[in-house]
């Protein structure tokens, strides 16, 4: 994820932010951002937090085999690490917002899109001098902000 895969309508006033290489599982982070994309900005927040404080379920549509049914909300989990740090990604894209003179109370979460960044490769230390890789994933988030009516 070079730049942003959003580039908006000519003349649109957008607010962006992006995180870069967060130490989070895609799969995870798919399932949260599919779960904000097209909320306001309160409610979306509001959800979030939810996650956070293992109140509101994420619905895991793709990545949900095996995965314990939710009240009203089918399979789904609480991927705690995945929202606090989607939840600061949003902030600065409200920080943003606010910057470039855009009414707060009128954001929608346009686009929600992540994509697999590098691999941080580690070893584990085993028994009689072996070791094992110990990969950790890591993810590019990109939230972008637009008034209710732009493109």
């Amino acid at each position: 994820m070079r730049g942003y895969t959003y580039a908006g309508a000519p003349g649109a006033t957008v607010a962006r932010a992006r995180g870069i290489e967060l130490p989070i599982s895609p799969k995870k982070t798919y399932e949260v951002l599919n779960a904000i994309r097209g909320l306001p900005l309160d409610r979306a927040r509001s959800f979030l937090e939810g996650v956070v404080a293992l109140t509101q379920p994420v619905p895991f549509r793709r990545y949900n085999q095996e995965t314990a049914h939710k009240p009203r909300t089918g399979p789904g989990r609480y991927p705690r690490k995945v929202a606090a740090h989607v939840l600061e990604v949003l902030q600065n894209a409200e920080a943003n917002a606010e910057y470039e003179g855009l009414d707060t109370d009128e954001l929608v979460v346009r686009v929600a899109a992540s994509a697999r960044g590098r691999i941080q490769k580690a070893n584990m230390p085993r028994a009689h001098g072996r070791a094992t890789a110990w990969n950790e994933q890591t993810t590019n988030v990109e939230i972008v902000l637009a008034e209710r009516g732009e493109a």
